[in-house]
């Protein structure tokens, strides 16, 4: 059951949540457009100035533990660049809930902070009686 929050701190998940409805395909990585430089002596690259190569639209992501890179036409790049802009977005939000959610539970712990490398605050732990010795079970009629 989660603890109640304070009216600024619900205001805040109200307006996270409507933004996250308003959000529809969302594509992962990133997207960089270069120009670059061939290996022929004579090309316009090599130029003064020069006449770059391109431009290449790279969008690189990370599928199974593996970089993969894909060339994105300027049709395709303009097709997608929404779903790159709301993946953009839906990671911000996710960001602003975490800190939220961080601030909410430090308060209704009483914590002053809740921040990495802060330790917790100390627990009370029950008073125990006298460290005694336990007793030794019995087995019925075994002989010592």
């Amino acid at each position: 059951m989660a603890a109640a929050h304070d009216s600024g701190a619900g205001q805040a998940l109200a307006a996270i949540q409507a933004a996250l409805a308003q959000i529809s395909f969302a594509l992962p990585g990133s997207v960089v457009t270069r120009h670059t430089r061939c290996g022929k002596p004579g090309c316009a690259c090599k130029a003064d100035p020069p006449s770059l190569h391109g431009p290449y639209i790279q969008w690189t992501r990370t599928a199974g533990g593996k970089t993969v890179t894909r060339q994105l036409t300027p049709a395709q790049y303009q097709a997608y660049a929404p779903w790159f802009d709301n993946a953009r977005r839906l990671r911000a939000l996710a960001a602003e809930l975490e800190a939220i959610s961080l601030r909410e539970m430090a308060r209704a712990e009483g914590w002053a902070k809740i921040t990495p490398g802060t330790p917790a605050p100390p627990r009370t732990r029950p008073v125990r009686g006298p460290n005694r010795p336990r007793t030794p079970k019995t087995l019925g009629d075994q002989p010592a």
